[in-house]
Formats: C-alpha cells, structure tokens, sequence
C-alpha cells in the first residue's frame, strides 16, 4: 500500500531547493559545455578502447596499464594510417572515374528500355550532376590536399582559430590518456559519488544499462563493419562505381537497423548512371545490386546477427519501427542509435517488476 507524505513546509522548501539546484546544475553545465565537451568525447574514446586495453594487459602479461595504454593508442593509430594509405586512392579513383560518368549522363540524351523519358529529365533537373562530378574530380580532391597543407601553414603562422581547434584536439588526446591509465579508478570514483542509500538499485540499473550497451553496441558495430565489407566486395565484383565508399556507408547506415534500406535509392541512380554513361544494361546491373541486398541482407539476418547479437535484436520488426519513432523523436540520432538496447531494457524491467509478480499472484491463487 503506498503512503502519501503531507506537504507541509519543511518537505516543500526541500522540494523547491532541490528543484532550484537543478536548474542551476543545468545551467552550469550549458555555461561550461565548451569545457566538458573535450572530457566527455575523451571519455567515450577510452571506453571504445577499453576492450583492447585489456587484451593487450592479457596478451603481454602486464599488471599495470599504462604501457598497455600506449600500445593500445599505438596499435589504433598504426591502423587508422594503415586504413587511409590503401583507401584513400582507391576512393579518389573511384570519385574520379564517377566524376566523368556523371558528366556523361548528365550530357547524355540515351534512354533506358522501360523507364520514361521524362525519368531522366526528372532526374537531371532536381540532381545538380555537374556541381557532384566537380567535387568528385581529381582537381577537386587536390585543392582539398592544398587547403590542408595551407590550414597546417596557416596554423604555423600565428591563426588563433585554428590553433585553438588544435588545441582542443591536443586536451581531447591528452583526456584519453588520462582516463585510460586510470579507467578502473574513476569508475570507482563514480561509483562512490553515488549516496549510500540509492547506490543499490543506481548501480543495478547502471549494470544493467552497461550490459545491455555493450552487448548491442560492440555486438552491432562488428555486424556493421562486417556487413560493410560484404557490400564493398558485391558491388566490386559486378563492376558498380564507388563500391568501397557505397558499401562502408551502408555498413554505417546498419548501426540503425533497416536504415541501409534508404540507400537502394544512391545505388539505384549509380546503376541508372553507369547504363547510360558506360557499355552496362540497366536491368542486368540492376538485378545483380539487388542480388547483392539479398545475399548479404540473409547472411546478417541467418548468420550474423544470431551469432554475434543474439536475442538483443530479437524483437519483432513493429516493435522496432515503433521503438525507432519514439526515441528518434525524443533524442534524434542518438535515439535512433540507442532505441534496441533500451526498449529492450525497458522490457526487461516491465516484464521482470510489474508482469511476473502479477503471474505469481496468480498462480498462488490457482494453487490454493
């Protein structure tokens, strides 16, 4: 039976101080965003590492952490440089190979068989082809390496702006550090922060929600990576333009599931462009970028997920649309990101406090 406190004076002034200091928190922390947001970007960077701190403590048989830390920081640094010496021409080849092919349609009076007319010149109208294949160009990727140098030059030169961008970048590096070398004391520290009478069911719930995130998130970000690669590798074997950078983004697309259903739309017009532009019929093209959605979507759906996320995404597709509206409305792209694990985790909580005591009163009853 729940007992309603009185209001009376003492617990009313409580309340409004506690409401006051609130608000002056949130107001503090809107005064000081510019000051946290290098903290909580080196937070989250160390908690992406954490994994790969201790493996490596495993692997070398290290009791502390700081070399582990610098081999973990060394071994991501060796990989994101690995990474842009073999994509980043391969990237600038395809955009230039795509720039002329864009030039090519946009000049083209070449129809499809089965697609109108008015098809196209709806298409050229409202899609700017030319000002794409500009930025898609050799020469444009060029005066981009330029204006780097310049940037970096100007930098050099005394540009207050920019050297404080590098600044912050420095604090931000110099955070990750911090935090990684000692990232099981401050989650100790947080956790003392915590008054004794709520750090029960705040920490039961902080373990829970823990879980739950890195279960999804590691689990999903794999599956992403994977499914990345997978589109990379069809769209190179049947010759489809940009097949690296198209395949990646759909791969990142796949941290919201079912969003990668929205770039049927780019891969359809790159077939559309390469038909009219190159030797390559539409509907063959076409068909086999579909054969590819297929055969990927089914290796993620039978055999990766199942392995890799397990029952995290085992909800029924209307309640991931559902799930997917509301906390996109309420919190944006992160909501679109984080709506599985929570609503999993609200499930959870629903079915585990309020169904079952329910079901066991019941039984109960039955029984006697």
């Amino acid at each position: 039976m729940i007992v309603r406190q009185r209001y009376d004076l003492d617990r009313t002034v409580r309340l409004v101080i506690n409401c006051v200091l609130f608000v002056g928190a949130i107001c503090l922390v809107n005064t000081l965003k510019g000051v946290l947001l290098p903290f909580c970007v080196g937070c989250l960077i160390a908690y992406l590492f954490e994994p790969f701190v201790q493996f490596n403590r495993q692997l070398l048989n290290l009791k502390g952490r700081v070399i582990a830390t610098f081999v973990t920081l060394f071994e991501m640094t060796f990989f994101f440089v690995a990474l842009c010496y073999v994509f980043i021409p391969m990237i600038i080849e395809e955009s230039t190979q795509m720039a002329s092919m864009m030039k090519a349609y946009a000049t083209s009076d070449k129809n499809i068989p089965f697609i109108p007319a008015e098809f196209h010149d709806f298409i050229r109208k409202y899609v700017n082809f030319q000002s794409i294949a500009n930025k898609l160009s050799h020469e444009e990727w060029m005066r981009m390496i330029e204006e780097g140098f310049s940037a970096s030059w100007h930098v050099i030169t005394g540009s207050i702006a920019l050297i404080m961008s590098l600044f912050s970048w420095v604090i931000v590096f110099l955070y990750v550090v911090f935090i990684m070398i000692d990232y099981e004391k401050i989650s100790r520290g947080f956790r003392r922060m915590v008054m004794p009478k709520y750090r029960r069911i705040v920490f039961k719930i902080a373990h829970d929600v823990k879980v739950s995130m890195n279960h999804y998130f590691r689990g999903q970000a794999l599956v992403a990576f994977i499914v990345g690669v997978l589109f990379s590798i069809g769209f190179l074997i049947i010759g489809l333009p940009m097949a690296v950078v198209l395949g990646m983004f759909i791969g990142l697309l796949n941290m919201v599931p079912y969003l990668q259903l929205i770039s049927l739309v780019p891969a359809t017009l790159l077939c559309i462009i390469v038909s009219v532009s190159g030797g390559t019929g539409f509907w063959t093209l076409f068909w086999e970028m579909v054969a590819v959605y297929c055969i990927v979507q089914a290796i993620q759906d039978f055999i990766l997920t199942p392995k890799i996320i397990g029952k995290a995404m085992s909800m029924n597709p209307a309640l991931i649309f559902l799930s997917l509206s509301v906390w996109g409305t309420l919190l944006g792209l992160i909501g679109l990101i984080i709506a599985i694990p929570l609503t999993t985790l609200l499930l959870a909580y629903y079915d585990e406090y309020f169904i079952s005591p329910h079901e066991k009163k019941g039984r109960r009853r039955v029984e006697a």
